[in-house]
């Protein structure tokens, strides 16, 4: 059995996983990010983490064949080196380089959402795809694209910024400077200001009322307010679903993957999202007269995504 390392770095924590080669995470270990300190600091607690996974799943480091990394920002992946990432604030940083001074074994650096997609395409929802694009609905609205069984990251590494095309340009500001990005309707945080938004125009609104009582507004304050048979509810999840429809049916027309595949935890509604948005793209994708049309389905993988895809980069970088 071989056995790889997969380290998900996040602004919050540092997750590592020791993934088999049955695409099984055996163990995990993790520690918090505690920024802002130097990317070298990171680095070594990136190292510690990897190491106590290993201990965890009662191996060591010589079985390792690998060490997958998956950072926010942009990862050029063949230089092995962080060009930039606003969240951690590294510019230009040898992460590779350094990762094998403390463990000596191959390895790789992605954009977490890249890695992501790959878990998803080598051991989830997007299994068995020749092409697969994966979007996940978070804090902002992450993409990653698998072309041909490889991750594709563009010329500058910057590729997959599904969440930064334009679905209205009369929409509000996007934190890129853009107006009306896909991002700013479909993303959680853009769901819970339209909810916020609708709550105001509407103060008879269950919503109102659901958010008095949890002491605040989530991404399920307009679902669950829906299922209540609350009028302003449902708007709000008809305008997030529409253009979430809006935004994936652009991606479909360029791509035409296999599956498409929507992680999050806004996905966590099922077929009260699901249902109405695979309508909606029916109707407006270029194909819809075609035999063989893109699969839209639920991402599989949750959080392990990112662990198991960083711990398979060099599948990819390799083929």
């Amino acid at each position: 059995m071989k056995y790889y390392i997969g380290i998900d770095l996040g602004g919050t924590n540092i997750k590592a996983g020791v993934v088999d080669e049955d695409f099984r995470i055996i163990a995990k270990a993790t520690c918090k990010t505690n920024l802002p300190r130097p990317a070298e600091d990171i680095c070594r607690d990136m190292a510690e983490v990897a190491k106590q996974a290993v201990r965890e799943a009662k191996l060591t480091l010589d079985d390792i064949e690998s060490v997958g990394i998956g950072t926010p920002g942009i990862a050029n992946s063949k230089s092995g080196v962080i060009e930039y990432s606003n969240n951690l604030g590294f510019k230009n940083f040898h992460v590779v380089e350094l990762m094998k001074t403390f463990i000596d074994k191959p390895c790789f650096v992605e954009n977490d959402a890249n890695a992501a997609a790959y878990g998803e395409f080598v051991a989830g929802a997007a299994k068995g795809a020749n092409n697969a694009v994966c979007i996940t609905l978070g804090t902002g609205v992450g993409g990653g694209i698998i072309i041909d069984g490889k991750i594709y990251s563009g010329s500058n590494f910057a590729g997959a910024e599904i969440g930064h095309t334009v679905v209205d340009p009369n929409g509000p500001m996007c934190t890129c400077g853009r107006k009306g990005c896909f991002e700013v309707f479909s993303s959680a945080t853009g769901l819970i200001r339209m909810t916020k938004e609708a709550m105001e125009e509407d103060k008879t609104s269950v919503m109102n009322k659901m958010s008095e009582e949890m002491g605040k507004v989530s991404a399920r304050t307009a679902f669950n307010a829906m299922r209540e048979g609350d009028k302003a509810g449902k708007a709000v999840v008809d305008k997030y679903i529409k253009y979430l429809a809006l935004g994936i049916t652009n991606t479909i027309n360029i791509f035409q993957p296999d599956i498409l595949c929507i992680g999050g935890g806004v996905c966590n509604e099922g077929d009260p999202l699901l249902l109405p948005l695979k309508e909606l793209v029916a109707k407006e994708v270029y194909t819809r007269d075609s035999d063989k049309n893109t699969e839209i389905v639920i991402a599989k993988l949750g959080n392990d995504a990112g662990i198991i895809g960083a711990a398979f980069l060099g599948l990819s970088h390799n083929q």
